[in-house]
């Protein structure tokens, strides 16, 4: 049974809008045989007439996860469901996959095995990963600040460096609000 906690930042949260929620996320329950016993997570938030939504399902084996913005709300909604049903249908292809070749426990979905079979092809070509460029370098020693600087001075959206502090990797990125987030390792 999924669980919601639904927020607000510069909106918000009526009653109309928690129930489109719900109503539309629930619908992901019908790719499980037993309904996940988890919390979603819901943040809408609204800057410069944008709407965005972002959800979080932590699940046992799968953490689902999807951001989406709009200039209308309910748009939004119905697109991060979109998002989220496709990653749900790619792990069910995997998983099923994995359990034709190496005999690994099955993972049970709600869906006809029929349905899976007829998606198999389709999500094949969609969710390759075909890898074209591969580049090596040396990791400069620095602090995040200058590797931020670094990163905007390449055009890039993160750069990946040598913490000169921790001597660790860490990797430095643009958010999509335009501030920049650290993954330490």
């Amino acid at each position: 049974m999924l669980q919601y906690n639904i927020r607000g930042e510069n909106l918000e949260v009526t009653d109309s809008i928690k129930e489109y929620v719900e109503k539309k996320v629930s619908k992901l329950e019908r790719y499980f045989d037993t309904p996940p016993s988890s919390e979603v997570h819901v943040n809408l938030s609204v800057y410069n007439d944008e709407q965005t939504i972002e959800v979080t399902i932590p699940m046992k084996n799968l953490l689902l996860r999807a951001e989406e913005h709009n200039t209308d709300l309910y748009a939004a909604i119905d697109l991060v469901v979109d998002k989220l049903e496709r990653q749900i249908r790619k792990h069910k292809t995997k998983v099923n996959r994995k359990f034709r070749q190496e005999g690994a426990p099955k993972y049970v979905f709600a869906e006809l095995e029929r349905e899976a079979q007829q998606q198999t092809q389709t999500l094949d070509d969609e969710f390759d990963v075909d890898i074209v460029k591969t580049k090596r370098f040396d990791l400069k020693p620095m602090d995040s600040e200058e590797a931020a600087l670094q990163m905007d001075m390449l055009g890039h959206n993160f750069f990946v460096f040598t913490n000169a502090d921790t001597d660790e990797t860490n990797i430095v990125y643009k958010r999509r609000d335009g501030r920049y987030g650290l993954i330490e390792t």
